[in-house]
């Protein structure tokens, strides 16, 4: 009979849909509907899309299919194969006509709001912790690996440096299986809800530097620089134009996985002597294929492969990035907030520390809404989604995104580990 209700649990708790092919199917059917009724004439759907970015729908539609149980993104390797062939290869696209002087241009503000957004996780940990443990103090116990204030450290890690610094966070203190899974779902849930905000105010930037009386001007003047380029060099695309750009594409994305292979194990052996390697991530596989990809395609802006913005390079990436956003999106599951509310409470009150101290620093140095979206992204998202947001107000600032996503993985273990010893002294405050 135990056998019996056993077998009966596991039954119910498998998703509808465990083939990858069909799930894909399904996220491409959500990307062309979402398209396609965006750009439709019918009034509700113009309407609809005044409000809600079209971006945000391909990152939410896709959720719901995760918290209704049609398909299980444990049991799916779509992301995995997303950020690790289509991201590539949609950052080497995307960055191969960019204009690195006017990149330059855009100024000391964006690298102050990045750092801002560091200080607000690195801040926001501890505070969040001592304002739980006055508010449902039980919210925030737990003794040894169960200790909460261990998985919020694998949040920091996340937050500031990306999944590999999270994992180095998980070893460093010693994080317990069990309250990991729940602080992977935190990290998931708030994260992404932070980034539904930012794709929201992505659509409505204009308005918002106006109103704070930020200086955007050297945003538009990228972005002028890229469109003026695009319409120079345009043409329409041949089957061996796409093809090129297709091979320019996933050839360096092919780089980037050899290159990654050959330098990630001496890194790893290396990092058994010196810790920094390991603090630094310089031993992650994922931050050199990052590397390596964006590299390529900023040294193939130097070249004429430059032109292939002009049969389609950047709409080609942006095609990639947007698969990567509905199989991020999969991995919210919107039924997680009611299991562990008081968990939730706890990373929304950290994250609220983070957003309130970048829209104190931006108003102070008048930082345009970019700025504060990107360098939060850079952090939060890391090098998955910085580029995501950074495309939401043009595709030509994707690379925005991914440089400052790197200067994140450099910091990312460091501030995470100096965010876990100071929640570690508050837990300590009172025995935890």
């Amino acid at each position: 009979m135990i056998d019996a209700a056993n077998a009966a649990e596991t039954v119910e708790k498998l998703p509808l849909i465990t083939n990858d092919a069909v799930v894909l199917g399904l996220l491409m059917t959500i990307l062309a509907f979402v398209f396609w009724s965006s750009s439709s004439s019918w009034t509700p759907f113009k309407k609809f899309y005044s409000v809600v970015p079209t971006l945000l729908m391909c990152y939410f539609l896709p959720s719901l299919l995760t918290t209704f149980g049609v398909i299980d993104p444990d049991q799916s390797r779509l992301y995995f194969v997303s950020s690790r062939f289509l991201l590539p290869a949609s950052l080497v696209l995307l960055t191969l006509s960019i204009d690195l002087p006017a990149v330059r241009r855009l100024g000391w503000k964006a690298v102050v709001m990045f750092l801002t957004a560091t200080a607000g996780i690195v801040l926001g940990g501890p505070i969040a912790l001592l304002l739980m443990h006055f508010i449902a103090p039980d919210a925030v116990g737990g003794v040894g690996p169960e200790a909460v204030w261990r998985g919020m450290t694998t949040v920091a890690g996340s937050w500031i440096g990306g999944g590999a610094n999270q994992a180095a966070m998980k070893e460093v203190f010693q994080v317990g299986d069990d309250l990991f899974s729940v602080m992977v779902a935190v990290d998931v849930i708030v994260a992404n809800v932070w980034m539904a905000v930012l794709l929201f105010a992505a659509g409505r930037s204009d308005a918002i530097d106006a109103r704070t009386g930020a200086d955007n001007s050297a945003i538009h003047d990228l972005r002028r620089r890229v469109e003026a380029y695009q319409a120079q060099v345009a043409k329409i695309p041949s089957l061996k134009d796409t093809m090129i750009v297709l091979a320019a594409g996933f050839g360096i994305t092919a780089l980037g996985h050899l290159g990654a292979d050959l330098i990630t194990p001496p890194l790893t052996r290396l990092a058994e002597q010196h810790k920094f390697i390991s603090d630094m991530s310089l031993n992650s596989s994922f931050l050199w294929l990052v590397v390596i990809a964006t590299t390529g395609g900023l040294i193939l802006s130097f070249t004429r492969a430059r032109q292939l913005e002009g049969v389609g390079a950047s709409r080609v990436g942006s095609a990639l990035l947007y698969v990567l956003i509905a199989s991020i999106g999969m991995n919210m599951n919107i039924r997680a907030i009611f299991e562990n509310p008081l968990l939730f409470l706890l990373g929304g009150i950290w994250m609220l520390v983070h957003v309130t101290l970048l829209l104190i620093v931006a108003k102070v140095i008048k930082a345009p809404v970019f700025f504060v979206a990107v360098g939060s992204q850079a952090n939060v998202g890391g090098a998955a989604s910085a580029p995501v947001v950074a495309s939401a107000f043009h595709p030509a600032l994707a690379s925005v995104g991914v440089l400052l996503a790197v200067l994140g993985y450099a910091l990312g273990t460091y501030a995470a580990y100096g965010t876990g010893l100071i929640m570690q002294a508050v837990a300590a405050g009172w025995g935890g």
